[in-house]
């Protein structure tokens, strides 16, 4: 993931399982996320095309990284097409997810797809 300064991210709790990972993705404010930068983006007409400075390109980024390094170590796996994301917009919210993250390896043998 590209960790430059300018996009100000931060990997908060993170926990990878055999068939999916959750991760919080911490996106601090930045010229591409301050109040008047958000007006100028809801205002402007809709275009489709590649996008960049936003959630879906840093998870392509990140996909695109794991990829790379998993043919380096002749891991075989596949990516979904898409990834379920929430905003989170609470301290509270913030804390039950992280706990939610955390708890997750211990209630691996419930999940539906465990095996």
């Amino acid at each position: 993931m590209d960790m430059r300064a300018d996009l100000n991210l931060k990997l908060g709790e993170f926990v990878v399982k055999p068939n999916h990972f959750h991760v919080i993705i911490i996106i601090g404010e930045n010229e591409f996320n301050r109040r008047d930068a958000m007006h100028r983006v809801s205002t402007a007409a809709n275009k489709f095309g590649p996008q960049s400075k936003n959630l879906g390109s840093i998870m392509r980024g990140f996909k695109s990284s794991v990829t790379t390094y998993s043919k380096k170590l002749t891991v075989e796996f596949g990516w979904q097409e898409r990834f379920h994301d929430h905003i989170i917009r609470s301290q509270d919210e913030f804390v039950r997810i992280s706990n939610y993250i955390l708890n997750k390896p211990n209630n691996w043998k419930d999940d539906k797809f465990f095996n």
